[in-house]
C-alpha cells in the first residue's frame, strides 16, 4: 500500500468531531472545472490545492470530489479505469496527498465519490472479460447474457439505458453486456464476492489515505433480479411506478448485506469514515441508504426538484425531518450539483415551464433557449432559497460556482459538448455540460482566471467576467460575499439540528426558529410583506435582498427574498 503519512499529518487536528458531518457545508468540486495549474484547459490536483485558502474564506466544512480517477471521460469520469489511482491528466497519487493535507491542515474535511455500479470499458477486468470466454470467471464479475435468436444476434431484452439507446451491448461471440448508463460503463455484478471484497480494499485504499468519506454514486442501483426470463422494459417501467421496492434492478433489499459491510469498514477508522448515499429514490425508501448499520447518510433531492413556492417548501422540510427523526441520520439538502441545470437559471423559468417534476430540467437540457429565462428573478430567487437552506438543520450540499450566482451555460456549440445524453439521444438533449464549465475567478484573465493559459475543456461564455471571484470579492453585496456572510454566520448560530416553525398568518412566507433565538423569514412572494409586531425588534443578521433601512425597521420583508434574524 502506499505510504499516506503525508496526507494523514493533521489527521489529529480534525479527529474530535464523529458527528462532524450531521451539520456540515459540504462544496462540491468538479474537478476538470474547479481550477487548473498547468493551462492544459483542464481542472487538476495542484488546482485544487492552490484554492484552498479561498475555501477557508468561504466557510465551507469539507468537499467532495467528483470522480479524479483514470478515466476515458466516456462520461465525465464516471467511467473509472482504475479505482485506486489519479488520471495522469489530473496529477498523481503524491498530489493527492498533498491537497488532502492542505485541506485537512485548513480544517476541511474531503469527501471522495465512489462509482460502485459500473466501470469503465478500459477496466482491466472488462479488459480481461472480453478476451475471456463464455461462462468464465472474468465474465462473471459483470452481467453477460446470451442474445435471443438462433445466433444471438438480438438483445436479451428490450431494456433502455438511462442515457439512452439499448442497454445492452453485443461482445461478438453472442452474448452482450448490460449496461444501465453508457456502452462505456458496463454494469459490475454485485452478487459475485470478487467484486465486493475489491470495493472493500477501494473503501480502505482511500480511507487509508485521509479521505474523510464517501459520495455513492448510484447507490440504489447495485443489486439486480436477472432470473431469467428478463422483463420487459413496459414491465420494469410499470414496477418503477409502484415504488416499494420491488423493481428488479433497483432499490433492492440485498443493498442492505452490501452496505452493511461497507459500515464494517468505515468504522475501523477512528473517527469513523462517513458516507452519503446517491438514491433516487421514493422518500419512503431512503431509509435503506440512511441507517446508521448501512451508509448512514442519504441525499434528499426534494427542494432540488421544487418549485419555489412556501408551501411545497415546508411540507418538503416537515417531511425530511421527520425521515431524519426516525433514522436517526441528519438531513441533506441541495439546490444543484453536478447533473442538474443550476437553480440560478431554474427559478427564472416562466410559470408555464417550471412546475414538471425536477424544475426546469427536461426543459433546458432539451434546448430550451436562455433568453426564456428571467435571470434576474432567478438569481434573486437562489439567492433566498440559498439563505433558507443554510438556515436549515443538517448537512448542506453546495455546487461549485452556485457561490457566485452563475447561472447555467445554454450557448456551448454541439461541437463541444462531452455528456454522453447529448450523444446518445440525438436532437432530444443537450445534456449537462451547462453547469460544469470552468469556474470563472479573475474577469480580466486568460479563461478568466481557470488556468495559466486560454484553454478551457468546455467553452466559458464573455458574460462569465461579471461572475468572476475578484468582481464579487470587492462587492459587499455580490452572491459570493453572502454566501461567506451566511457561513459564517452558521457556523456561529447553528445549535441542535431542530426548528419550530413560527405562524406569521401569511401566505406567501414561511418562518422558522432554530435553537438560541436565530429566526429565518423567507417571502416566496412577489410582494413585499410586513412581519408581525412581535418579530419587528428583531436585529437583522442577513437578508439576500437589499434592505431599506426603514423597511428593516418596520420589519418589511422584499419579494423572493430571505432575512435572518436575531
Amino acid at each position: 500500500m502506499p505510504d499516506p503519512k503525508n496526507a494523514l499529518e493533521t489527521e489529529t487536528v480534525l479527529a474530535a468531531d464523529p458527528d462532524w458531518w450531521r451539520q456540515a457545508a459540504v462544496y462540491q468540486i468538479y474537478p476538470r472545472s474547479f481550477a487548473d495549474s498547468n493551462g492544459d484547459g483542464i481542472g487538476d490536483l495542484p488546482g485544487i490545492t492552490s484554492r484552498v485558502p479561498y475555501l477557508v474564506e468561504l466557510g465551507v466544512d469539507a468537499v467532495w470530489l467528483s470522480p479524479f480517477y483514470p478515466s476515458a471521460l466516456a462520461d465525465g469520469g464516471y467511467d473509472v479505469d482504475d479505482y485506486r489511482n489519479v488520471d495522469p491528466r489530473l496529477g498523481t497519487l503524491d498530489d493527492f496527498d498533498e491537497m488532502v493535507a492542505a485541506l485537512h491542515a485548513a480544517g476541511i474535511r474531503i469527501i471522495a465519490d465512489i462509482v460502485p455500479n459500473h466501470s469503465s470499458n478500459l477496466h482491466e477486468w472488462f479488459r480481461e472479460a472480453l478476451a475471456a470466454p463464455k461462462g468464465s470467471a472474468a465474465r462473471d464479475r459483470y452481467i453477460f447474457r446470451d442474445g435471443e435468436g438462433p445466433d444471438g444476434s438480438e438483445p436479451p431484452s428490450d431494456w433502455l439505458s438511462i442515457f439512452g439507446g439499448p442497454a445492452w451491448h453485443p461482445v461478438g461471440d453472442g452474448q452482450w453486456y448490460l449496461h444501465l448508463f453508457a456502452p462505456e460503463q458496463p454494469d459490475l455484478n454485485w452478487a459475485n464476492r470478487e467484486v465486493r471484497d475489491d470495493f472493500l480494499r477501494t473503501i480502505r485504499f482511500w480511507s487509508d489515505r485521509g479521505v474523510d468519506g464517501f459520495r455513492v454514486d448510484v447507490a440504489h442501483g447495485l443489486a439486480k433480479d436477472l432470473t431469467a426470463p428478463l422483463r420487459s422494459h413496459a414491465e420494469l417501467e410499470a414496477t418503477k411506478l409502484a415504488a416499494d421496492g420491488s423493481h428488479p434492478l433497483w432499490d433492492r433489499e440485498e443493498l442492505d448485506e452490501i452496505y452493511a459491510e461497507w459500515r464494517e469498514v468505515f468504522d475501523e477508522y477512528d473517527p469513523p469514515r462517513i458516507a452519503v448515499a446517491e438514491a433516487w429514490v421514493a422518500p419512503t425508501r431512503r431509509h435503506r441508504y440512511a441507517a446508521e448499520t448501512s451508509l448512514g447518510q442519504a441525499f434528499n433531492f426534494d427542494l432540488l426538484r421544487a418549485n419555489f413556492s412556501s408551501e411545497e417548501f415546508h411540507e418538503i422540510v416537515d417531511r425530511n425531518m421527520e425521515f431524519a427523526a426516525e433514522t436517526g441520520s441528519s438531513n441533506t439538502w441541495v439546490f444543484s450539483n453536478h447533473d442538474v441545470v443550476r437553480h440560478a437559471t431554474r427559478y427564472g423559468l416562466p410559470a408555464d415551464l417550471s412546475g414538471e417534476g425536477e424544475v426546469g430540467k427536461d426543459w433546458l437540457l432539451r434546448g430550451g433557449p436562455a433568453s426564456e429565462v428571467d435571470a434576474a428573478l432567478g438569481l434573486r430567487r437562489a439567492r433566498a432559497a440559498t439563505l433558507f437552506l443554510l438556515g436549515l438543520p443538517g448537512s448542506a450540499y453546495l455546487y461549485q460556482g452556485e457561490e457566485l450566482g452563475l447561472p447555467e451555460v445554454a450557448e456551448i456549440p454541439d461541437a463541444s459538448r462531452q455528456d454522453p445524453t447529448f450523444f446518445r439521444s440525438p436532437g432530444v438533449e443537450v445534456g449537462r455540460d451547462g453547469c460544469r464549465v470552468p469556474l470563472p475567478w479573475v474577469a480580466d484573465a486568460p479563461s478568466f482566471g481557470f488556468g495559466p493559459s486560454a484553454a478551457s475543456h468546455l467553452p466559458q461564455p464573455a458574460w462569465f467576467s461579471s461572475f468572476a471571484v475578484d468582481v464579487q470579492s470587492a462587492d459587499p453585496s455580490s452572491t459570493l460575499s453572502m454566501y461567506r456572510r451566511a457561513l459564517a454566520l452558521r457556523h456561529e448560530l447553528q445549535g441542535l439540528e431542530q426548528l419550530a416553525w413560527i405562524s406569521v398568518e401569511l401566505p406567501s412566507v414561511l418562518a422558522f426558529q432554530r435553537p438560541g433565538g436565530w429566526t429565518v423569514v423567507t417571502n416566496f412572494g412577489s410582494s413585499s410583506v410586513t412581519l408581525p409586531d412581535g418579530m419587528r425588534e428583531l436585529e437583522v443578521l442577513l437578508s439576500s435582498a437589499p434592505l431599506d433601512p426603514a423597511d428593516a425597521a418596520a420589519g418589511v420583508v422584499p419579494p423572493a427574498a430571505t432575512v435572518w434574524l436575531r
